[in-house]
């Protein structure tokens, strides 16, 4: 008998939860239900995670609930997770993988303490020195890029962009088994003579990595050409690539805020919408955050997965979707052979 994916949710992690979460639940199962496949696992509060499948009708035998009365709040930072998270949902959820019960742990929850924690329980994977956070962002082509370290670490050497290239090709061959890792660094120009000392070094070493049994390395790629599709592993320190998510989650925001603006302005403009409707349907589904909602730690010894806090069911659902994609396209194992392939080179 295949062994089921099993998806440990924090289900008391976020802005206006268990109701998202569970919602989020509803919207994954109405989708995915026939497969069979999967068990969700929900940590929180029994009586109030009950009340919301009771009130989404859901009575599915794909879902255990795991009692835990704790919560980890908002205003607890990292330094004091040590002390006040155990045995709280986001915990029990995150320690559930090493006890052998789930396969990949969500949360909506305190980014600062989810990243302390799951480095705490579940501990660096051997020959990595440091976890990365990477997200999807789309491209041109109508896939999607991998985009990391988007906030884990704020300086890095040329080894850990080199690892960064090894995880993230692993996380996207995972996600896209037919495509290529085509892998690219973040740079402030295209030829090889420009950037820091550490991107220059990491350019050598990428480019004596590259095969087809890995990933392609493309060479540098400017902020403007990440969404172009010629790359879609892009590679930085967690400084620039949190900017460079910001700044692109602002410029989406302002495009479709002025849109939306400007087509409601008066009534010609409001009949417009009537014979472009499907294209600006369109345009919108591509520029909406919740269907890119969900971050993945990688470098650890088990995936993690963090929601947005503030999204919606539909945004958490993604992120159920997500998870349920890294298992089926077994992202450990993608690692560990990216991480071999990476140690024989460096004999």
């Amino acid at each position: 008998m295949t062994k089921k994916i099993t998806i440990a949710i924090d289900a008391m992690g976020g802005d206006n939860s268990p109701e998202k979460t569970i919602n989020g639940v509803e919207i994954f199962l109405k989708k995915n239900g026939s497969k069979d496949d999967f068990i969700l696992n929900l940590f929180g509060d029994q009586k109030k995670i009950q009340d919301k499948l009771n009130k989404y009708k859901i009575t599915s035998k794909l879902i255990n609930i795991i009692h835990t009365e704790n919560i980890v709040s908002d205003e607890e930072t990292p330094l004091t997770a040590v002390k006040n998270s155990r045995n709280t949902s986001m915990w029990n959820c995150i320690k559930s993988q090493i006890e052998g019960d789930s396969d990949i742990s969500l949360s909506a929850g305190n980014t600062g303490v989810l990243l302390v924690i799951s480095r705490m329980i579940l501990k660096m994977m051997d020959d990595i020195n440091k976890p990365a956070l990477a997200g999807l962002w789309p491209n041109h082509t109508g896939s999607e890029n991998v985009v990391l370290d988007l906030g884990a670490n704020i300086e890095c050497n040329e080894d850990n962009l080199l690892d960064f290239a090894e995880l993230g090709s692993a996380l996207y061959k995972s996600l896209f088994p037919k495509n290529k890792a085509l892998v690219s660094l973040l740079n402030v120009g295209s030829e090889e003579i420009k950037g820091t000392e550490t991107l220059k070094k990491a350019y050598k070493m990428l480019n004596n990595l590259s095969n087809d049994n890995n990933f392609i390395f493309k060479g540098y790629v400017e902020g403007n050409k990440i969404m172009s599709g010629n790359s879609n592993v892009i590679i930085t320190d967690g400084f620039t690539g949190n900017i460079a998510l910001k700044t692109a989650e602002g410029t989406a925001k302002f495009i479709t805020d002025n849109l939306k603006k400007s087509l409601t302005q008066n009534m010609v403009t409001k009949i417009s919408i009537l014979f472009s409707y499907f294209a600006l349907k369109k345009f919108k589904e591509k520029l909406d955050p919740r269907k890119y909602n969900g971050a993945i730690f990688l470098g650890l010894n088990g995936p993690v997965v963090k929601s947005h806090g503030g999204t919606d069911a539909i945004g958490f659902y993604h992120s159920i979707d997500l998870c349920y994609r890294i298992i089926k396209g077994d992202l450990m194992q993608q690692i560990k052979q990216n991480l071999n392939h990476l140690k024989s080179e460096k004999k």
